[in-house]
């Protein structure tokens, strides 16, 4: 009999991929190189290599098509429009600069592993959805500002919230403190207060923290056994 909160590993059917990060979901690796080849194009742009002078503007080009702001949620509210909506999964694509994009990559890559180590490759799919979407909605929600949102982080702090569940098991079934699941999230919210106290704060904590609540609460349905299984560890509490 297998113990409560065992999770098996994902079935060899799912085709993991062996690379520099060890043994990588598909969806994850897809995914990474997608935003690396985008951001390659817009870095490369910048600094005139391709695309000749008018390469210099496509990045700002790329966040006002494809970000997401408080205004997009504003005009989908009074009307709704596809081409606006696809900006709910579009904005993780692009990222501010090359070291905004090369960090939400390297993140990715690593809590993708993890995750997905343990997630069917259908529910990391939802999972990064999910959390993409709701932080988006949140950012519209919560700021007012014109400020774009763009890059990776919503879904990258899903992946954490993710992480964190899987993690308060693995301490759970090993008998130690389970708070400390919370560790990494701990960490990274306070460099943000600290890079926000030293550069002024930016407003896509909001989307990074649905992100990671939305990662957070799904995980334990989204996880094999799902609501089932989350449910009969509950009752043995």
């Amino acid at each position: 009999m297998r113990p409560q909160g065992y999770y098996p590993r994902p079935d060899p059917n799912h085709s993991p991929i062996e690379g520099p990060f060890g043994t990588l979901p598909p969806l994850i690796v897809v995914l990474a190189l997608v935003m690396a080849g985008i951001e390659a194009v817009l870095s490369l742009g910048a600094t005139g290599l391709v695309g000749g002078p008018q390469a210099v503007g496509w990045r700002i080009g790329a966040i006002k098509g494809y970000g997401f702001s408080a205004a997009v949620l504003d005009r989908l509210a009074l009307r709704w429009d596809w081409g606006l909506a696809s900006r709910l999964l579009s904005y993780p694509f692009v990222h501010l600069s090359l070291t905004h994009a090369l960090f939400a990559v390297a993140l990715l890559l690593a809590l993708g592993k993890f995750v997905g180590e343990v997630l069917h490759p259908v529910a990391l799919g939802l999972l990064l959805a999910a959390t993409t979407i709701t932080g988006a909605i949140a950012f519209g929600v919560f700021t007012s500002t014109n400020y774009p949102l763009a890059g990776a982080y919503p879904a990258v702090y899903g992946l954490i919230g993710g992480f964190t569940y899987l993690m308060w098991l693995q301490l759970g079934r090993a008998g130690s403190n389970r708070l400390a699941a919370f560790r990494l999230i701990g960490v990274l919210l306070a460099l943000q207060l600290v890079f926000g106290l030293m550069f002024g704060a930016d407003p896509a904590w909001v989307a990074d923290a649905a992100g990671f609540v939305t990662g957070l609460v799904l995980s334990p349905l989204l996880a094999p056994g799902g609501a089932r299984g989350f449910l009969a560890r509950m009752r043995t509490r």
